[in-house]
């Protein structure tokens, strides 16, 4: 079985749950032997692991014919691919593309983030994707989330081959529930012209099923899960000198992740007691918003703002963690709180996240249930018993929740589809 999925970004360049989620799922999938993946990202940056599978960057692969001499392509891609690649992805531009603004190698530049052109690059992408399609021998498609769905379908187009796409997240989660009309008419065409629909949670099928009109026969759940710790992270010691609690959330800052939730439990519990400090770690389009609110309410002694944090930053600061809160409004799934308990840290989770339908050594309330959630922080803080039994208890739970599992709900899948 070989299998081509688009993604958009991959460890150790992410800027969200996506990257970290593809990583994990096709690294547990490398465990069936009789299973190949090709995974293409728009532009790989030559530091991923690609042990266990090949890696494509459409920023690699031409669209326009150029008589690129050896001596020029070896230099330049052999830190991303076999060189050769390049020429055999060259046999197979189907069409002309010279209108198009492209390199020296013919092909074209994507910036391997969000840009705020990102429908044009979503639209390049699946262009890239015919080249890669008429290139390569596989056997099914799987297209992660809405920026690789018209990639996936025009996959799909020249090949006739199934197309699986995967929602890791809708347009009516990160939106509040006012999808941007262009976003939502992508997702949908995708989901209507796809062969099978694989959901990160129930709470995200029901979405898919109820607000994009999809048949329940269509729509499978398989929840996320966690990468075990390398010995590295393991080593990472907690920051020394802290006296008081702390209290992180650690996400995007934006509507979706219910920062403000998080401010307004954190005052509560800093009108209480003076023994815990909070930390807000992430960046977004709301942060700023919340930096003013923390000062509006008087609590700014007492909370921080790390700004971005990737890689070994994230698991510094959840080892010097006391509390994880995710008080998310609409999650579809939620892999942070997995990585917490991890870590060994007691974690509070929102009802409206994904992962609540999997996790139970966890303290779930409402999003909006601000009264709860303070109730619950400090009481973690306060109490060492039930800080502990949350630490042994969820970390065991949370160690049985493995990748391998899931990739072998997704070839089931597949393998339903041949």
């Amino acid at each position: 079985m070989k299998a081509l999925m688009f993604g958009w970004e991959f460890p150790p360049h992410i800027l969200g749950g996506l990257g970290t989620a593809s990583y994990g799922l096709t690294r547990g999938m490398a465990k069936q032997e009789d299973l190949e993946t090709i995974f293409v990202i728009p532009k790989p940056w030559g530091d991923e692991d690609q042990s266990f599978m090949k890696i494509i960057g459409a920023n690699n692969t031409p669209i326009v014919w150029r008589d690129a001499p050896w001596e020029t392509v070896k230099p330049r891609l052999e830190k991303f691919m076999n060189p050769q690649e390049y020429y055999r992805l060259r046999d197979n531009i189907y069409a002309d593309f010279n209108y198009m603004h492209t390199n020296d190698l013919g092909c074209v530049e994507f910036s391997g983030r969000y840009p705020n052109n990102i429908l044009e690059e979503t639209n390049n992408y699946s262009i890239v994707a015919g080249v890669i399609a008429r290139t390569y021998d596989f056997d099914v498609i799987h297209s992660h989330d809405w920026l690789t769905y018209p990639a996936g379908l025009h996959a799909k187009s020249v090949t006739g081959k199934p197309l699986v796409i995967h929602v890791h997240a809708t347009e009516f989660d990160r939106s509040r529930g006012k999808p941007n009309p262009m976003v939502y008419g992508i997702e949908k065409d995708g989901m209507d012209n796809c062969d099978h629909i694989i959901c990160v949670s129930d709470l995200t099928r029901r979405t898919v099923i109820e607000n994009y009109h999809q048949p329940h026969w269509k729509v499978t759940t398989v929840h996320n899960a966690v990468e075990p710790l390398s010995p590295e992270i393991e080593a990472i010691e907690r920051i020394s000198g802290v006296p008081e609690k702390v209290v992180t959330f650690l996400g995007r800052i934006t509507m979706q992740k219910g920062p403000e939730f998080f401010v307004d439990a954190a005052t509560q519990v800093i009108k209480k007691t003076d023994h815990i400090r909070f930390v807000m770690a992430g960046s977004g389009d709301m942060m700023d918003q919340m930096i003013r609110l923390v000062a509006d309410r008087s609590i700014a002694h007492k909370f921080h703002f790390t700004g971005f944090l990737r890689g070994k930053q994230v698991y510094e600061m959840l080892k010097s963690s006391d509390v994880y809160v995710m008080p998310s409004v609409s999650e579809p799934f939620g892999i942070s709180p997995l990585e917490a308990m991890q870590c060994g840290v007691p974690s509070i989770i929102s009802y409206q996240s994904g992962c609540s339908e999997i996790l139970n050594n966890v303290i779930k309330t409402d999003y909006w249930d601000v009264d709860a959630m303070a109730d619950a922080i400090y009481s973690i803080c306060t109490y060492p018993a039930m800080a502990e039994h949350l630490k042994v208890e969820g970390k065991i739970e949370v160690d049985n929740i493995k990748w391998e599992d899931a990739g072998l709900k997704v070839r089931r899948i597949y393998d339903s589809l041949m």
